[in-house]
């Protein structure tokens, strides 16, 4: 059973079978939210993905990043991410459409920012995270 279904931008509808939610900033003990500290989250995000969700193809959304004015620091400007990293399993039905319908579906882990930690459902999703491309960036497997 699926946690939430997601109707894409497509008008294809993906499950989301899990989500992991942690807080952007939940680590940071000094300093402040800078491109640098910024970089190094979201370029490390991809690989831990594909560590949670092994032989599924991984899509990272860029995050917008807020620059509100702050003084900055030693690293620079302040630069803000939202305040939530969500990685997400989602299966479908199958892309290609020769493979069998009750022999096949796709799978695709994605990685988001959003503002809130809520479960994406329907077309209350990110828009960013409706747009995705899924056709394009999943992969079927055969179960």
């Amino acid at each position: 059973m699926a946690l939430a279904r997601v109707v894409l931008a497509s008008g294809r509808s993906v499950d989301l079978s899990e989500l992991r939610m942690s807080s952007t900033y939940g680590g940071l003990l000094e300093g402040y939210p800078c491109k640098p500290l910024n970089d190094r989250t979201i370029a490390g995000l991809p690989r831990s993905a594909a560590s949670a969700f092994p032989g599924a193809p991984v899509h990272l959304i860029p995050p917008p990043r807020e620059y509100p004015d702050q003084y900055a620091g030693a690293f620079g400007p302040v630069e803000v991410l939202p305040a939530v990293i969500c990685v997400g399993s989602f299966r479908s039905q199958a892309v290609d459409p020769a493979h069998d319908r009750v022999l096949y579906r796709s799978r695709l882990t994605v990685v988001w920012f959003q503002s809130a930690p809520h479960v994406p459902s329907g077309c209350d999703a990110e828009p960013a995270l409706r747009d995705v491309s899924w056709d394009r960036l999943a992969t079927d497997e055969e179960l």
